[in-house]
């Protein structure tokens, strides 16, 4: 499986930083408590000097959607759409260990996080511009096709896994307590993205070897044309 960006997506934003991470021998009952306490701890630290509004990463993705032509306040990136449940609630949902551990490092680095299981990733995996035909699958159970030009991660089989880029994914690919195997990606627009993403990378992948006795396979697309190629037995 090769993960990359349109042209459009490389010359439209350049300065866009990715971490990838993919996992195999994902399990249902790990614990992450300890962890996931720990990061949520920080996040809450962060939170008392600014409001997520003031992050320069949130600031960076408004920015992105609007370039993209989307009301920055009516869509929100996933990470900022957390901090703000977060900052309400005092705590994040629980979902699924895995899940439950990216969301609490998200809001740690203010960065979206997205997490794909990879056996409902037909093909290759593109972030860019819907042409209208592809297929959505909503988390009601109902299918939709994005607007033509919307930014959009499809499959080889014209399947949007994620919809708006890094708004809402798709009930598709969601984490189950079947999913085994899974791609994470990390994205960030803002001025020091380079050395965040770094960072997020190095501390999810520590997480996630300890989480779940899995040696994650890792990569940093920094350049706008870098893609991630993945080779995967079975």
């Amino acid at each position: 499986m090769r993960f990359s960006y349109s042209q459009h997506m490389q010359q439209t934003f350049p300065n866009r930083m990715s971490g990838i991470i993919a996992l195999d021998r994902v399990r249902s009952d790990a614990d992450v408590t300890k962890p996931v306490a720990q990061y949520c701890e920080l996040a809450s630290e962060r939170l008392k000097q600014a409001s997520e509004g003031e992050f320069p990463e949130i600031k960076a993705w408004r920015k992105a959607f609007s370039t993209m032509g989307l009301k920055p306040t009516q869509y929100r990136c996933a990470s900022e759409a957390l901090l703000r449940r977060f900052r309400k609630e005092g705590y994040l949902p629980t979902i699924h260990p895995l899940i439950d551990l990216c969301n609490a490092v998200s809001i740690t680095f203010g960065i979206p996080i997205a997490v794909f299981d990879r056996d409902q990733i037909k093909g290759d995996l593109m972030v860019r511009q819907a042409e209208g035909s592809e297929t959505y699958l909503t988390f009601g159970g109902d299918s939709e096709h994005p607007e033509l030009g919307e930014v959009i991660f499809a499959d080889a089989a014209c399947n949007a896994h994620a919809r708006r880029w890094a708004n809402r994914q798709t009930r598709l690919s969601a984490m189950s307590s079947d999913t085994t195997r899974v791609l994470i990606v990390a994205e960030a627009l803002h001025d020091t993205a380079e050395h965040d993403i770094s960072q997020l990378v190095a501390a999810l992948s520590d997480s996630l070897e300890d989480t779940f006795a899995a040696k994650p396979t890792t990569a940093l697309l920094l350049e706008p044309d870098a893609a991630f190629e993945l080779v995967s037995e079975g």
